[in-house]
């Protein structure tokens, strides 16, 4: 099994621990966590309103939908994700500054505090102190799944934030680059938007900067949040555990798909820093085909991956844990 550590300055069975936020504090995080999950959504909602009433849909809008939340979503799931959080392989500069910067896009936050925050996850992964986790505590009943889904998919995020995410990211924090990627988020985050308004401007004019703005930016924005927040509600409860990995965590095809190869999650628990997630030839990873082509042309190196043995030996430990887990039970 491949394990190498995370980065952290924590041990692995240390609670993040921060001090309780203000009134104003909370108040704030709200307000701005709100606008930034509804505002896509009445975009989306709005695109789809003008292409049903008007016909304001062009293949230059789905078009800019599609190149817009595959350039972006493989900046979050190679770049922030793999690259940047577990180190699953190496690049040179300009490719992690155009990761971090496509990553940025996604209206996720910056780049260290997303970093900082996943590697919590991991430490803590479904136990106290996981972040967004719907199974810490667990919850019975229909309401009560409900607000762990709730919980996982965007509640957590909510709250006012206090623990001193960036701590957790020493290693980047050494790249003045990468320092420099984190602090502009709100520049990087506003391009995500303009970026597509101006190319339907140069396409169709005002009104192709309207669509633009609206499908290639708002409503992207939306598909790329719940796509991403899938992967930490959807994938911690419905699927498959092929592998042992010391969580909740599950291979789900659809969210696979969805999320650029990050649906396969109970795979890339148990091997957090393999670059892979879709370890088998049917588990479609555009993330690690982006990877492997990188490699191939000499912009990536160092490239993790799970052994044949080690895959067999954590199979074996899960088939055995079932076991197990099914002997107590009777």
């Amino acid at each position: 099994m491949l394990n190498v550590p995370v980065p952290s300055l924590t041990a692995p069975n240390e609670l993040p621990t921060s001090p309780r936020p203000t009134a104003w504090a909370t108040a704030g995080s709200w307000a701005i966590v709100l606008t930034g999950v509804l505002v896509p959504l009445l975009g989306a909602g709005a695109a789809a309103a003008l292409a049903w009433r008007y016909g304001l849909l062009g293949w230059a809008d789905v078009g800019l939908l599609a190149v817009m939340y595959v350039l972006t979503m493989l900046g979050v799931t190679v770049g922030f994700h793999r690259l940047f959080t577990h180190r699953s392989f190496e690049a040179v500069k300009p490719v992690q500054f155009v990761l971090g910067v496509l990553g940025s896009m996604t209206f996720q936050g910056p780049l260290l505090e997303w970093v900082g925050r996943h590697r919590i996850h991991h430490q803590h992964s479904d136990r106290a102190g996981d972040p967004h986790s719907p199974h810490a505590p667990r919850r019975r009943g229909f309401w009560g799944r409900f607000r762990a889904f709730w919980h996982a998919h965007i509640g957590w995020a909510l709250p006012a934030e206090t623990a001193d995410l960036v701590r957790y990211a020493p290693d980047l924090r050494k790249s003045r680059m990468l320092r420099v990627v984190s602090a502009l988020f709100p520049l990087w985050a506003a391009l995500g938007l303009l970026i597509p308004a101006g190319v339907g401007y140069a396409l169709g004019g005002w009104w192709g900067a309207l669509t633009g703005f609206l499908w290639g930016g708002l409503a992207r924005i939306a598909l790329g949040h719940h796509a991403t927040w899938s992967v930490n509600s959807v994938c911690h409860l419905w699927g498959t555990r092929p592998y042992h990995s010391g969580d909740e965590s599950r291979n789900n095809p659809v969210v696979g798909v969805l999320a650029m190869g990050e649906g396969w999650h109970n795979n890339h628990h148990a091997f957090p820093t393999s670059a892979r997630h879709g370890l088998r030839w049917w588990q479609i990873d555009f993330g690690y085909y982006l990877i492997r082509l990188l490699n191939a042309v000499g912009l990536a190196w160092n490239v993790k991956l799970p052994s044949e043995q080690g895959l067999e030996n954590n199979e074996r430990a899960a088939r055995s844990a079932v076991t197990v887990g099914r002997t107590t039970s009777e």
